[in-house]
């Protein structure tokens, strides 16, 4: 890791430690104010890399760091908070589960799915407002598009997706 990134994200860890940050671009313009350069494509590289979740605090949906868990958890902290903020809607193209979000949003939800390593998920591919979810197979897909669904609908599962 680069000092700069190294710099960057120590700096994000504290930030989002002790204040209620909400978006991207706030997350960015603290950062310059602090000295320290940021672009929203380098911020999205961050969040992702360091498990950064979304989760109410004091009435805010806001960033919060992983809670001591591993990736394959954050990942699924980070999509439960995502798809209870954008609508989602799965097809089924054959084994491939197509999901339409809002603009802007694919990429971060394919990027949570791939970080759960998923066993039944071959891959993804995402747009801006589209991602492509391969699956292993017929059952697998059943599964995850139940999962997500019900996620986004705001049920709780455990994580076999029932």
């Amino acid at each position: 890791m680069d000092l700069g990134k190294s710099v960057r994200h120590r700096a994000l860890r504290e930030l989002v430690s002790r204040r209620g940050i909400r978006t991207q671009r706030e997350l960015v313009a603290a950062l310059r104010g602090q000295g320290v350069p940021s672009t929203q494509a380098t911020m999205s590289r961050d969040i992702t890399e360091l498990g950064l979740t979304k989760a109410e605090r004091n009435g805010s949906i806001v960033y919060v760091l992983p809670t001591g868990g591993s990736v394959e958890q954050a990942a699924e902290e980070r999509l439960r908070a995502l798809l209870r903020e954008v609508p989602l809607d799965a097809a089924v193209a054959g084994r491939i589960l197509v999901l339409r979000t809002l603009p802007g949003s694919a990429h971060a939800v394919a990027a949570s799915l791939d970080r759960l390593r998923l066993p039944e998920i071959v891959g993804t591919v995402a747009g801006d407002d589209t991602l492509f979810v391969a699956l292993a197979d017929e059952a697998g897909l059943r599964s995850l598009r139940a999962r997500l669904t019900s996620i986004a609908e705001g049920h709780s599962q455990d994580s076999d997706g029932r």
